[in-house]
């Protein structure tokens, strides 16, 4: 079994948590990739944070794969519709910022993103869309930028290849208290049932704001540290 894990929602809004993240799994001999915002909701230019574009460069250095991971994340100025709403249920919070894109919208984005992070000395190996939903433009989108690698929530995509490989997600969710009691839930499940040849662990920044969802990480990172060989996604 092999294991891919990766940091979401990474900003400079979010700095602590998300080298607080970084700590936990690089102490397992873990090399997470991490998804970065160049503007969390419009806000929080990462350029203009000189040492957490510091931080970044040294993660990458050590191993971490960059992959940008929308522009602003949130959907400001976007309106969902009912299929949209649908696709969305349960899953996010406003915060699908790909979801309603036409094809041009999502590229011109993803290319923007993509020179923002260029810019601070970081070279993005992929992109994934926040909350993993994309409009099929979106989608479309992703292969006209040169781009390596994607993934939604139950495939890895290999753009270059046209291959999309199986792959379970471990994610959590601290939004409420019920979301984290069932998220942990879910994250034990599986833990005892996963036996998938490749398994990814999704970590957000507001893991660490729900202690029952922090203990449910540690845990299953300590079990999938001993049960799973850590890869990249360029290894795949």
């Amino acid at each position: 079994m092999k294991l891919i894990v990766a940091i979401h929602d990474v900003t400079p809004a979010h700095a602590a948590p998300v080298e607080t993240l970084w700590g936990l799994c690089v102490s397992r001999g873990i090399v997470p990739a991490l998804f970065v915002v160049p503007s969390w909701h419009g806000e929080f230019m990462l350029e203009s944070d000189a040492r957490f574009c510091g931080w970044l460069r040294r993660c990458a250095s050590q191993g971490a794969e960059i992959f940008v991971h929308g522009e602003r994340h949130d959907e400001v100025g976007a309106e969902r519709g009912v299929w949209d709403a649908l696709r969305a249920a349960g899953r996010t919070d406003r915060e699908g910022e790909f979801l309603t894109l036409t094809h041009i919208a999502a590229r011109n984005r993803i290319a923007r993103g993509l020179r923002r992070l260029r810019s601070v000395g970081l070279e993005p190996v992929g992109f994934v869309a926040p909350a993993w939903l994309a409009s099929r433009g979106a989608r479309a989108a992703i292969g006209d930028v040169g781009l390596h690698v994607s993934e939604d929530a139950s495939h890895v995509h290999l753009l270059r290849r046209d291959e999309r490989l199986k792959s379970p997600v471990i994610r959590w969710s601290a939004r409420t208290l019920l979301r984290a009691h069932v998220s942990v839930a879910m994250a034990a499940a599986a833990r005892s049932l996963l036996r998938e040849p490749l398994v990814r662990i999704a970590l957000h920044p507001q893991d660490m704001r729900s202690a029952p969802v922090r203990h449910s990480v540690l845990r299953t990172l300590d079990t999938y540290a001993l049960r799973a060989l850590p890869t990249r996604y360029c290894a795949l």
